[in-house]
């Protein structure tokens, strides 16, 4: 198998600069050679604090560069759609960023042209990558709780939790703003993968602080969630509870807790600065204790940051990597955006119209 450096371009500096362009850089195979960024001097500037050659204000330049093999996109959700079309009608493999796009219209859209056009599209949704998260998925499926009985799961941070945070794109809900789409789309992938398909939902979007004070200080109005309620019949006929928020002062972290009639296991982080940093794993068989479990050494990260993100972001592209080597899309790929897209589309309609929605099986 080729050992080639695979050239990338970067499309995003905020996420993108924090954790795309380190874990790029951090991989072996992949040889960041671009970054894009609407304003062209800070383009340039980007480009020379890490050292990366080629600097660009348009997609289309981005992708027009002799060399450039693949590009992330680690932009707002608005933007996707048309970046990822960008990307791939030039030919480019693309690693996208959650949400996947504004409609489960657009996600679709953007994997016929993938597929059409033989590229691998892959999605950065780190949680499949994480150790205790692994070894959880690893204890599911070798039967650890026998009969599935609830799934409950809590996730309360205070990122939005102040008021005077200020009015952005993630403020409105055209642009993809908001708690469900920050949160909920890793959701809605690791659900699925733990727990087997979700048969209904009803969901409950809310919005704590109505205004933000834009750039000039003028109070202008939220309309994204920052809180959501979710309820989920899976396909084995167990619930699930979801209950999301980034207005918690003080929240619990990021909890997983589940119940089956031969044992318990609890996953969760009670880190409230780093979403990917801090998880541990316990369980309970039989009605004992719960205690902590040991995550075994084969699933580590062989190397740490201090930002917890980019650790799993470097597996996302080892995955990715790997998926453009052979040639073939493997999960999770382009395929589980739009089903997290499609579950996203369905809990605003179950929201905007007070019901149970059906989700429709593949």
């Amino acid at each position: 198998m080729a050992e080639t450096p695979i050239q990338v371009a970067v499309v995003g500096t905020g996420f993108g600069q924090k954790v795309h362009i380190p874990g790029l850089q951090a991989h072996h195979r992949t040889e960041v050679v671009a970054v894009y960024h609407r304003d062209l001097a800070k383009a340039k500037a980007i480009a020379a604090e890490h050292g990366i050659p080629q600097a660009c204000d348009s997609v289309e330049a981005i992708v027009a560069l002799p060399g450039v093999q693949a590009v992330t996109v680690a932009t707002p959700p608005f933007l996707h759609y048309a970046q990822a079309q960008t990307v791939l009608a030039a030919g480019k493999h693309l690693l996208l960023e959650k949400p996947t796009a504004l409609s489960g219209a657009e996600a679709e859209a953007i994997a016929q042209l993938a597929q059409q056009n033989g590229l691998v599209a892959t999605m950065d949704f780190e949680f499949r990558f994480v150790p205790a998260w692994q070894r959880l998925a690893e204890l599911l499926a070798e039967g650890y709780l026998g009969n599935l009985r609830l799934v409950n799961i809590t996730w309360t941070v205070p990122g939005r939790a102040d008021p005077s945070r200020p009015w952005n794109w993630y403020s409105q809900r055209l642009q993809g703003g908001g708690a469900l789409g920050a949160f909920a789309s890793h959701s809605f992938d690791y659900i699925p993968w733990l727990f087997g398909p979700i048969s209904r939902l009803s969901a409950r979007l809310s919005t704590a602080i109505p205004h933000r004070p834009d750039a000039a200080g003028v109070p202008q109005p939220v309309d994204a969630d920052d809180t959501c309620s979710l309820i989920l019949d899976l396909a084995c006929g167990a619930p699930c509870q979801v209950a999301i928020s980034s207005v918690a002062y003080a929240g619990r972290g990021h909890w997983v807790e589940v119940y089956g009639d031969g044992g318990t296991l609890v996953l969760g982080s009670d880190n409230l600065t780093d979403y990917v940093h801090g998880f541990r794993l316990w369980g309970s068989q039989g009605g004992g204790a719960l205690e902590e479990l040991a995550i075994p050494d084969r699933l580590q990260f062989p190397t740490t940051y201090p930002d917890g993100r980019i650790a799993p972001f470097v597996r996302v592209v080892n995955h990715w990597v790997n998926d453009i080597d052979r040639g073939q899309a493997t999960v999770p790929s382009i395929a589980e955006g739009v089903r997290s897209q499609h579950l996203m589309d369905l809990a605003h309609q179950a929201h905007r119209q007070n019901i149970w929605v059906d989700v429709p099986q593949a």
